[in-house]
């Protein structure tokens, strides 16, 4: 009787050190996402002036782009 509950608890703890595990991994998939993401963010609002200059220079070489 006293070996079953033995067995029964180290089973529940190994339980419980998986899903710490995986509970881990998932936070730090979700940190490196979002770390990435506000590296877009940055680099997306650094270049911002600079894409809108290439785009207008193209505009202005293809006649205005007026749409007409």
């Amino acid at each position: 009787m006293l070996q079953r509950y033995l067995y029964d608890v180290l089973a529940w703890w190994e339980t419980q050190k998986v899903r710490a595990a995986e509970g881990q991994g998932l936070v730090e998939y979700a940190l490196i996402i979002a770390l990435v993401s506000i590296a877009l963010i940055a680099a997306l609002t650094a270049l911002a002036g600079g894409i809108g200059n290439v785009f207008s220079t193209i505009q202005g070489a293809l006649g205005g782009g007026g749409g007409q």
